[in-house]
């Protein structure tokens, strides 16, 4: 396990990395093209993200490589756009799965989570399906009740992000955004509730890399202070 730093005082800089402004390929509905590629390598890490202007529709896909340096670790993953308004929870599981094993598409998970037109009612419905495909008991489902969070709950998370993204695990989160405390491109007059994949963390900026399938403006694969993803969650979960 790498060491643990939950920093109190963040940078939240939007310098966006360069190697996360390259652009996707929009997935047609028949011939489907392969995904483009994206690494964080040589990455600035400071909070910010990268437009992927006009590249938001449904099913639209990329790989995203993985980077281990001295700060930086993250997971190679395949990305997907959540494919109707309702399926972040399927999505992001996907996405997590991606670093594992082979994926179903979307609607064979939207039926294993029980998701409906309401969404996925619960973060443990993704730790039952993720331990169905991958190693059993591998996801447990954390409560984050306390809003704002502990600094138990705060030190509890990053340890669970470094060991898991260390491990090649991917975590899936279940976020509650409000407005004036929302990821970029969010609807700034809305309260949204919402499931991603944190994929990445960089321990000496303390930021961790979210691969959001909402892609909201556009923004897809990009960097979050720990800060703000911490508080976040509240009063939901995640599973690790």
């Amino acid at each position: 396990m790498r060491k643990r730093l939950v920093p109190s005082v963040l940078t939240t800089g939007l310098a966006v990395s360069a190697v996360l402004a390259a652009l996707i390929t929009p997935a047609g509905a028949q011939d489907r093209p392969a995904p483009a590629s994206v690494t964080a390598a040589g990455h600035s890490t400071r909070a910010g993200t990268a437009l992927v202007s006009g590249h938001g529709e449904p099913g639209t896909r990329m790989h995203v490589e993985s980077v281990h340096t001295s700060n930086v670790r993250t997971v190679e993953v395949d990305y997907q756009v959540q494919e109707t308004g309702y399926w972040c929870g399927p999505a992001a599981t996907r996405i997590a799965l991606s670093a594992r094993v082979a994926v179903p598409d979307q609607a064979t998970l939207a039926a294993e989570l029980g998701t409906t037109e309401w969404g996925t009612g619960h973060i443990s419905q993704v730790t039952t399906v993720l331990n169905s495909r991958v190693d059993a008991g591998q996801y447990v489902t954390k409560e984050m009740p306390n809003d704002p969070p502990t600094q138990a709950d705060k030190d509890l998370l990053w340890s669970d992000i470094v060991q898991d993204v260390d491990n090649g695990y991917p975590i899936v989160a279940n976020i509650v955004a409000p407005p004036g405390n929302q990821p970029p491109g969010y609807p700034s007059d809305q309260t949204v509730y919402h499931y991603f994949t944190v994929i990445g963390y960089d321990d000496a900026q303390g930021t961790v890399l979210i691969a959001d399938p909402a892609s909201f403006g556009g923004n897809q694969i990009y960097w979050l202070s720990f800060a703000q993803l911490a508080s976040l969650i509240p009063p939901k979960g995640y599973t690790a």
